[in-house]
């Protein structure tokens, strides 16, 4: 018996890279926390049909990335420390995880990652040192075995770039956080799990206590400097 599908069209796909589009220029700070979108404007620089635009815009909504906006559109859903902490803590869980699978399959990651996460913390491009970060812990996940973590992992980090981007225009973080990284990688290389995840939960605790202080200084500044017009 043959069935016979629906033909699809190429709706999905434009739907995806609107998405994505818009995804970016959040995380990028392009639009910034509480700026206004509407499907008309998007649209228009986007030179596609309101329809992906409304479908998109539906996606970002179910993932936290805008909320509804008085009257038409949508906002960009506000920075605030408390969900850095959050993310942090489901991050974490996922990276002890990933650390300790990589550690019993002793992996050696490529220290090629390390030199050029070392060479984008020298740099001034904040895009370089944020995609190193997640390069360095992408290998960990792959590492691991469970292609699970890593899809589980990828929706957090999305969130988690966007706080990153925002912090590291005004710092660019820890001149330490590439030791870290390389004593991880070390731990996993030589089987040591029990050191693996000590290390990657100090790392994952530092890193969430420093986007969440500094992310909480800027806010309190742009509040004061707002009250001050």
């Amino acid at each position: 018996m043959t069935v016979q599908l629906v033909k699809l069209d190429s709706a999905p796909d434009l739907v995806d890279r609107v998405y994505r589009a818009l995804l970016d220029a959040i995380c990028d700070g392009t639009l910034a926390p509480g700026a206004r979108i509407t499907q008309e404007e998007v649209a228009e620089q986007l030179a596609v049909s309101r329809q992906p635009v409304l479908q998109a815009l539906r996606l970002l909504k179910q993932d936290r990335f805008v909320l509804d906006a008085p009257g038409r559109g949508v906002l960009v859903a506000p920075l605030d420390a408390d969900s850095v902490v959050h993310l942090y803590q489901v991050r974490v869980a996922l990276d002890v995880l990933a650390v300790r699978l990589a550690a019993s399959r002793r992996a050696r990651l490529d220290p090629a990652l390390i030199e050029q996460g070392r060479k984008a913390a020298r740099g001034k491009s904040v895009q370089a040192m944020i995609d190193a970060d997640l390069a360095f812990h992408d290998a960990i996940y792959a590492a691991s075995g469970n292609p699970w973590i890593e899809q589980s992992a990828h929706h957090h980090w999305r969130h988690l770039r966007r706080v990153m981007g925002a912090v590291l225009q005004q710092s660019r973080g820890r001149a330490t956080v590439w030791d870290e990284h390389e004593a991880i990688a070390a731990a996993i290389a030589a089987g040591d799990g029990a050191r693996a995840e000590r290390l990657a939960a100090d790392h994952g605790r530092r890193a969430s206590e420093n986007l969440a202080g500094q992310l909480a200084q800027m806010l309190n500044e742009a509040q004061v400097q707002g009250a001050q017009r």
